[in-house]
C-alpha cells in the first residue's frame, strides 16, 4: 500500500498550468516541521506536490503561500537523464 498523510503550510504560490492535452494540473511545496529540532533549531523538510485536473484547480482558487493543508496522497518516484548526462531521480 502506498499512501502518505502530510500536513504543512504551502511555501509558494500555486500555480496553475496545463498539459499539452488540457489537463490542469499545480505544483508547490510544503514544509513540514520535524517533531524535534536540532541543537534548539526548528527542523523543516520541504515535499514536492503535483495536483491534477478539478483539485488543482482548487489548489490555485482557494489557497495561497503559507496556507496550512492537510495532503493525501501517494509517493511516486522517477528517474531521467538530465542534459549534462547525469542520472537526475525525482519524488
Amino acid at each position: 500500500m502506498n499512501k502518505a498523510l502530510l500536513v504543512g503550510r504551502i511555501t509558494i504560490k500555486p500555480e496553475l498550468r496545463t498539459t499539452s492535452s488540457g489537463i490542469p494540473f499545480t505544483r508547490f511545496s510544503v514544509a513540514i516541521n520535524r517533531p524535534f529540532s536540532n541543537n534548539g533549531e526548528r527542523v523543516a523538510d520541504f515535499i514536492n506536490i503535483l495536483v491534477w485536473r478539478k483539485q488543482a484547480e482548487n489548489v490555485k482558487n482557494y489557497l495561497n503561500q503559507g496556507s496550512q493543508v492537510a495532503i493525501d496522497g501517494r509517493i511516486q518516484t522517477r528517474s531521467y537523464d538530465g542534459q549534462d548526462g547525469q542520472k537526475r531521480y525525482v519524488t
